[in-house]
């Protein structure tokens, strides 16, 4: 029990880069009804451009001070480039489809993106080295916090509000809730839905790029298999919050999260449970979270607030 609060740290800040990663699908469901698998490679592709300014771009021995929010900038600009040119060229043309049609490219395009860093990444066939910020790791009581993770205790509930204010305040932001609600009635009321798919198509990368330079400043290394599993998880945070909902994604990120994270340090402790409490089980456990959510609360934590369409 000495251990709880440093467990609970530990899940709250898994969770919260499933979180970041989750809003990515929940924001493009919530408008355009589509689950695009292909999300978790677009948080790994921002990973990789902020791993580019730092090592390709700024000079050697620059201060991770000052370079961080640069590889942040450029992790943005490489994650939003792609999604923008995935709803682009792989998904619009497909938007009057059967719904199976863009479930399939997404998973393609989630194929061909690992295949573009591994081939034209050099050494991506192997976990690169992300660079660290110095100092810490800092102790609060029995809680100890590394240095990196203090980007991700800023950075998740800043996006979080940044995103809350965007969506409830701005003209664009009523535009995105219109469109979710009814993207015809909203076209008729002059609403350019196009663009507004656009934008959502970038908003979540630019949380899912957050994410990325988080999950290299946590670990300490990127690869181009990352984004899968973090995908998939991402995914079933969005689901256990309520897909659609975008504060759900975040809540249901932090569940799984600390789900995963206690039951990872505590199962081995259950009689006959030990080898059920190895890192490798960590990502049974969080899909049998999801099974149970879905069976018992099919619509999610907080509900689903995209009306069904037709």
């Amino acid at each position: 029990m000495n251990e709880l609060p440093q467990q609970l740290v530990n899940g709250l800040l898994l969770g919260s880069m499933y979180g970041l990663v989750a809003i990515g699908y929940t924001m493009v469901y919530g408008i355009v009804q589509l689950i695009n698998f292909a999300h978790g490679e677009i948080f790994m592709t921002g990973a990789f451009g902020a791993l580019t300014v730092y090592a390709y771009i700024l000079p050697s021995g620059t201060s991770m001070w000052i370079a961080l929010p640069l590889m942040l900038i450029g992790a943005i600009i490489v994650a939003t480039a792609v999604a923008v040119g995935a709803e682009r060229f792989a998904y619009r043309p497909l938007r009057g489809a059967p719904r199976l049609a863009p479930l399939i490219t997404a998973i393609g395009l989630s194929l061909a993106l690992q295949q573009a860093v591994w081939a034209w990444y050099p050494d991506a066939k192997s976990s690169r080295t992300f660079p660290q910020i110095d100092g810490g790791p800092f102790h609060i009581g029995n809680v100890t916090i590394q240095t990196g993770d203090i980007f991700l205790l800023i950075a998740a509930p800043v996006s979080m509000a940044v995103l809350a204010y965007f969506v409830m305040k701005t003209r664009t932001g009523r535009g995105m809730q219109a469109t979710a609600q009814d993207p015809d009635t909203a076209k008729l009321m002059g609403v350019n839905t196009d663009r507004i798919i656009v934008i959502a198509f970038a908003l979540g990368a630019v949380f899912a790029a957050v994410g990325g330079v988080a999950y290299g400043l946590k670990y300490g290394e990127i690869n181009f298999r990352m984004g899968f599993i973090l995908g998939l998880k991402a995914f079933t945070a969005a689901v256990l919050g309520g897909i659609g909902n975008i504060y759900g994604a975040m809540i249901g990120g932090v569940v799984l999260g600390v789900a995963e994270t206690l039951a990872s340090a505590y199962i081995s402790d259950i009689p006959g449970m030990e080898k059920f409490g190895s890192q490798s089980w960590a990502d049974v456990w969080a899909f049998v979270l999801l099974i149970l959510v879905l069976l018992f609360r099919p619509q999610g934590l907080l509900g689903e607030r995209v009306a069904d369409r037709a």
